[in-house]
């Protein structure tokens, strides 16, 4: 195989709901290549479904903090490298130090504990529906629907005053947003820690029945450790579910035959949520890894210390593994898609995510049957400028 060098992540989609055109090429004709990352650090990009999860999969490829280098840029500006990871901070973490967290957490997101919140998560969606219905025709579906019913879900699981939100709902989006300097986005981390730091201490005076006590009283933890991991569920718990709601939204009033059967058999809904996620693939610019020792990938020989970006997008829509990929189609299987990762690093909250999309498509297109964009879905401005994909507002109509 040859080693052609990319010179930079493509980022430029093909349409609104599709990925850049280039990593359907880089797939089909050199599923792992040379790229240059921002910073000058040469590493690699992988485009199939297989390379995907054999990366995702392996732990001679680490996800620590200090050794990433980003594919992605901030203001303009490559991102610098990171210090360590602080205790909790489990995501950025490899072996034992990463299965010591996520353990304590396990436990918190069981099938059979998310399934026991569905009834609280009908009330909490039926209410927002009533507000959607209340503000009438022309209503921003983003602002009234798919925003705050994710950010309530885990303000109650983690013990957040809902009234609090809009705090950490600004400052969330600002580290998502690529158009901003590296130090905004860095400051806004810190408001965001100083925050669930503050929440942890008042735990201590006023617990509850919700995570963060649940953490604190496990008694294995410092208030560090806890405030940190903390701080990864409320990040991860809302940005991503909403914009799920939004986007998936957009797709399904897009591809009225597909939403037509689903109102029809509203049993379909798992299979929908699935080829939602399949199809769109929010995270825009993947997963990243470093190898900890040579590794020998598709072909080429990834050298230790070598970066390798993984594009979810192009791997979700692999012909080798999925059939008809670029269609969007609720009734294919589509199982083994990596829109929540793969491997020990896997998405930790995605049963969660799951019900609330179900409970929410579904309760939407009940209550609203003839809902329908309020604009061109040319018009609709679509989040371009952030890591993690979906829309800036959805006006929609209904009678």
């Amino acid at each position: 195989m040859t080693e052609t060098l990319y010179p930079e992540l493509p980022t430029t989609r093909s349409s609104p709901l599709d990925p850049p055109a280039e990593l359907g090429v880089l797939r089909e004709t050199e599923p792992i290549s040379r790229l240059a990352f921002p910073d000058g650090t040469l590493g690699w990009l992988v485009t199939s479904h297989a390379l995907a999860r054999e990366v995702l999969a392996d732990n001679r490829f680490s996800n620590r903090a200090e050794l990433q280098h980003s594919p992605i840029r901030a203001g303009g500006k490559p991102i610098p490298q990171q210090p360590p990871a602080k205790p909790g901070m489990f995501i950025n973490m490899d072996g034992q130090e990463h299965a010591k967290y996520r353990r304590l957490l396990t436990g918190q997101f069981t099938v059979r504990r998310m399934n026991q919140l569905i009834p609280r998560i009908e009330a909490i969606v039926r209410d927002h529906l009533a507000d959607v219905r209340a503000q009438g025709p022309g209503v921003d579906l983003v602002e009234a629907f798919a925003l705050p019913v994710p950010s309530m879900v885990i303000c109650e699981l983690l013990g957040v005053s809902y009234e609090e939100r809009e705090s950490f709902q600004r400052n969330t989006k600002a580290l998502f947003t690529l158009t901003k300097e590296f130090a905004e986005i860095r400051a806004a981390f810190e408001r965001i820690e100083d925050f669930v730091a503050d929440l942890v201490r008042r735990k201590h005076d006023e617990p509850g029945d919700d995570m963060l006590t649940g953490l604190i009283q496990t008694g294995e933890l410092t208030d560090e450790e806890v405030a940190n991991m903390g701080l990864l569920l409320l990040v991860a718990g809302h940005e991503t579910t909403a914009n799920m709601l939004g986007i998936g939204t957009l797709t399904l009033l897009g591809h009225p035959e597909q939403l037509a059967a689903l109102k029809a058999d509203p049993s379909l809904i798992d299979n929908t949520v699935e080829e939602l996620m399949r199809y769109l693939s929010i995270v825009q610019f993947g997963a990243s890894r470093v190898a900890l020792e040579d590794v020998e990938l598709g072909g080429v020989t990834v050298k230790a210390g070598e970066p390798v970006s993984i594009s979810v997008m192009a791997a979700n829509r692999d012909p080798a593994k999925f059939d008809r990929p670029e269609e969007f189609d609720i009734h294919r299987p589509a199982t083994g898609h990596v829109a929540f990762g793969h491997g020990v690093h896997q998405c930790l909250g995605q049963q969660l995510a799951r019900i609330e999309m179900r409970v929410g498509f579904n309760a939407l297109f009940r209550e609203f049957p003839d809902l329908r964009l309020a604009v061109p879905a040319s018009e609709v401005p679509m989040r371009d400028d952030m890591a993690i994909y979906g829309v800036h507002k959805l006006p929609v109509t209904f009678s």
